[in-house]
């Protein structure tokens, strides 16, 4: 039986699995294709905001001075193999959590008339995507976080591949095949650390010390996986195909949550699990990272497409995160987390903006705007404080990540801290470019003289994500106060891991 948590009840099963309850509801509905494409929205919207009240207990309920998990849940599945249903999060998966389920009703908001053929199988397709993203966050048994892992694909193949552009089936398949290619060695991975410990309980292997050689090839494995989840320079280039023929709820989904679980399997595996691989590594790494930041902003200022100049920008951003988290210190780290938040809230929004002109004119060429701040006022406020955000202005949620993550880079190197910095300066040209652009000049063209303002639905999807973007940058305690603990327990058994090493090593060389 499950062990009953802080919060009473199975929190955590709750929330991962609460959406298929609205894939079973949606199955079962019945009556004229129109009316089921209307229930299928409400019953979807409905079941992904109590999902989102749900979540909310996990974050009322946390203790944020506590390292470990919490809310854990335990079961047996394979006992003799040392395989079990293991849930439980700690101060850097429990705001993931609320990330993917307050994202998700926003989303299927901002399909509410986007989407008009097969309704009902899209809603369901995200409430499926629901349940992977959250389950991935809070398994605490590696072959459970595999299986959500590699879930996550199956549902977001699906909405591009049925909902996409004209070349969805080839953007839907290069994901796929990236993605799961990558996939297939940290399975391996996974056999060996099995092999090894006997579990797959990650809190053990927290605590197991693999040989130095096979930390090296655990490294290597981890890395072809998160490097293309993340994506990292090279392996980056089915992240623009993707977003350009995704539907804009599919990008919001993709830029917001699943880029960070590349990053969340760096912190989750590679980072405390294999520490001396992390430090031999780190190098490489940091090039990769600054490459990232400097040749994708480069890349971003030649585009003529807006979804392929922010989904470059987001490999820039994510370039960004990798520098923080093998920094290996208190500020890269926490810098590293909150720049993974305030992107995933950002990048959504910018997206958003991207369909809201979308669906009025039915293009994403930017040289096809202008002049909308006549004719859409709220639309270019909103869109200039996204705008502002993901160049890092102080004050909004852009600027305390970035700030944290150069702080400890420069605490490692001076010259990792100013090239890291670059994707700032870039980052304000290729943004600003895009900002002038089509917001203002004049209005040559006569449907963008009609064009309508915000909805209320729409400023419904926004309001929220503006409150997050202005609270993170005024009150950024109130978020980094949330993980200092987790992150400071990984900074410390890092450092104590390399220690031990030291010693061992210092040993070896004075004995005589």
């Amino acid at each position: 039986m499950p062990d009953i948590n802080a919060a009473g009840f199975p929190i955590l099963s709750l929330v991962t699995f609460l959406p298929l309850l609205g894939v079973v509801i949606l199955g079962l509905l019945r009556g004229e294709e129109k009316d089921i494409s209307q229930n299928a929205r409400w019953v979807a919207l409905w079941t992904t905001l109590l999902t989102f009240v749900l979540s909310l207990v996990v974050w009322t309920n946390f203790d944020p001075s506590v390292s470990g998990f919490q809310f854990k849940e335990s079961s047996d599945w394979l006992p003799a193999y040392g395989v079990g249903y293991r849930m439980g999060v700690d101060g850097i998966s429990a705001l993931f959590v609320l990330l993917a389920t307050a994202l998700t009703p926003l989303c299927i908001l901002a399909s509410w008339d986007s989407i008009r053929m097969r309704v009902r199988e899209y809603m369901m397709a995200f409430l499926i995507l629901e349940t992977m993203m959250v389950g991935m966050f809070c398994a605490t048994d590696f072959l459970l976080f595999y299986m959500f892992f590699e879930g996550v694909l199956i549902p977001m193949y699906i909405i591009i591949g049925v909902w996409g552009g004209p070349r969805r089936v080839y953007a839907s398949m290069k994901f796929f095949l990236y993605t799961f290619a990558g996939s297939v060695l940290m399975l391996l991975a996974l056999l060996a650390m099995w092999h090894r410990a006997g579990t797959t309980d990650i809190a053990v292997l927290l605590h197991t010390r693999f040989p130095p050689e096979m930390q090296t090839w655990l490294f290597l494995a981890f890395l072809a996986s998160f490097a293309v989840k993340v994506p990292m320079w090279p392996v980056h280039t089915w992240l623009p195909d993707a977003h350009v023929e995704a539907p804009t709820a599919g990008s919001v989904i993709l830029a917001g949550v699943l880029l960070k679980m590349g990053a969340y399997g760096f912190l989750r595996f590679s980072v405390p699990m294999l520490p001396q691989a992390a430090t031999m590594f780190q190098p490489l790494m940091f090039s990769l990272g600054v490459v990232a930041v400097i040749y994708t902003s480069l890349v971003a200022l030649a585009q003529q497409d807006m979804k392929k100049l922010i989904a470059y920008s987001s490999v820039a951003h994510m370039g960004v995160v990798v520098i923080g988290i093998f920094t290996f210190n208190q500020q890269g780290i926490d810098g590293a987390l909150f720049q993974m938040l305030s992107h995933g809230i950002v990048s959504a929004a910018l997206f958003l903006c991207v369909g809201v002109v979308y669906d009025r004119i039915h293009t994403r060429e930017i040289a096809r705007y202008g002049g909308l701040a006549d004719r859409m006022p709220a639309y270019a406020l909103v869109f200039m404080l996204f705008t502002m955000a993901s160049i890092g202005l102080p004050g909004t949620a852009g600027f305390v990540g970035e700030f944290l993550v150069l702080v400890g880079a420069f605490r490692v190197n001076f010259w990792l801290a100013l090239l890291g910095s670059a994707g700032m300066v870039l980052g304000a040209a290729y943004m600003l470019y895009l900002y002038r652009r089509i917001i203002f000049g004049r209005i040559t063209r006569d449907d963008l003289k009609a064009i309508l303002d915000l909805s209320p639905r729409e400023m419904a999807v926004f309001a929220p994500l503006v409150v997050l973007t202005l609270w993170m940058g005024i009150y950024p305690g109130s978020f980094t106060g949330f993980f200092d603990a987790s992150t400071g327990a990984l900074v410390q058994g890092h450092e104590q891991a390399m220690r031990a090493v030291q010693a061992v090593h210092y040993a070896a060389v004075i004995r005589p």
